[in-house]
């Protein structure tokens, strides 16, 4: 399966560089033709790899772990804690001052955020208090976020700052790729180093404490790297929801239901829905190009229906 994944990854990859209003464009042979590889769609086909598989494996890793069907990375609130600290960068004019600002400004919400969780799960909070606690974060984030809009000095502001919020690739380059690609990686390296004791994690904390595993000191690798990849993917896409949640429903049957191998793939699915929905915004015939975080919410949603009629039909049964 992973072979079949890693090859439409691939192609999705190359067409990816390849969409947009110049197909193929380094079979132009100039300079103008790599110029718009190497500046515009290299720099998008990444960022869309790396986003979609930090989304992909938080979202695998938080549904392991608090051993619900419907976890997200947005459950815990730092992809929230990171817009919000975005939004004050475009309020403020940081990110018009400095190219870096915004991406910048969205890791440090994120690290908030995830400090606030690591001191919970230091303090002994167990997965159902760290999931209500993720809650409010959400809320309280959303709610200054809401504030901010609605103080915005004028609709110009307005518009950039609900337009960044709704999630996207576009117009980003290398720089934001240096940016977020080393938290990324740090956090899929802490996931992997501690995927065996996921499977122990997935049957409640009791069992994994009789297995040997030291669950609080899990709890804080676990909270800080799903922090890492959830915030930087955050700082430079935006908003970007439910392929967190669909990534690991679509290959866990495959995998034997074992949280521990749904890593891997999950992140190669979420890599894959990414840069599929990123040209399909690219290919829609609207006179703008839709917002990557709305397409995937608009075709997520009904998964995510599909996801609790299933639930409720097997809460039913038994």
């Amino acid at each position: 399966m992973r072979t079949a994944l890693v090859l439409l990854l691939i192609a999705l990859f190359l067409v990816s560089v390849a969409t947009g209003p110049v197909w193929w464009p380094w079979r132009l042979g100039d300079e103008v033709g790599w110029a718009i590889v190497l500046e515009l769609r290299l720099p998008r086909a990444l960022l869309g790899l790396l986003v979609g598989a930090a989304l992909g494996l938080s979202g695998a890793v938080l549904q392991a772990w608090l051993r619900n069907p419907l976890a997200e990375p947005g459950v815990i609130g730092v992809s929230a804690c990171a817009s919000f600290a975005a939004v004050c960068a475009f309020y403020s004019g940081l990110a018009a001052a400095f190219t870096l600002a915004l991406p910048l400004a969205g890791i440090a919400g994120a690290a908030l955020a995830v400090a606030a969780l690591m001191v919970a799960v230091r303090a002994g909070a167990g997965t159902v208090s760290l999931l209500l606690i993720g809650v409010a974060i959400n809320a309280v984030a959303a709610a200054l976020i809401s504030l901010v809009l609605a103080l915005a000095p004028n609709p110009f502001a307005f518009q950039e700052i609900w337009l960044w919020l709704a999630g996207s690739i576009a117009d980003r380059d290398m720089r934001h790729i240096l940016v977020s690609a080393p938290f990324i990686a740090i956090g899929a390296g802490f996931v992997l180093m501690n995927r065996r004791w996921l499977d122990a994690l997935s049957l409640g904390e009791d069992a994994a404490r009789s297995l040997g595993a030291d669950t609080r000191r899990l709890g804080l690798w676990l909270t800080l790297a799903v922090g890492l990849m959830v915030g930087a993917a955050t700082a430079v896409a935006g908003m970007i929801g439910f392929v967190g949640l669909v990534a690991p429903h679509l290959i866990r049957a495959r995998v034997g239901f074992k949280p521990g191998a749904t890593l891997v793939p999950s992140m190669l699915v979420g890599a894959i829905l990414v840069l599929a929905a990123d040209i399909a915004v690219r290919l829609l015939p609207t006179s703008y190009e839709l917002q990557l975080g709305v397409f995937t919410s608009l075709v997520g949603a009904p998964f995510l229906v599909r996801v609790i009629r299933r639930a409720h039909a097997s809460w039913l049964a038994t």
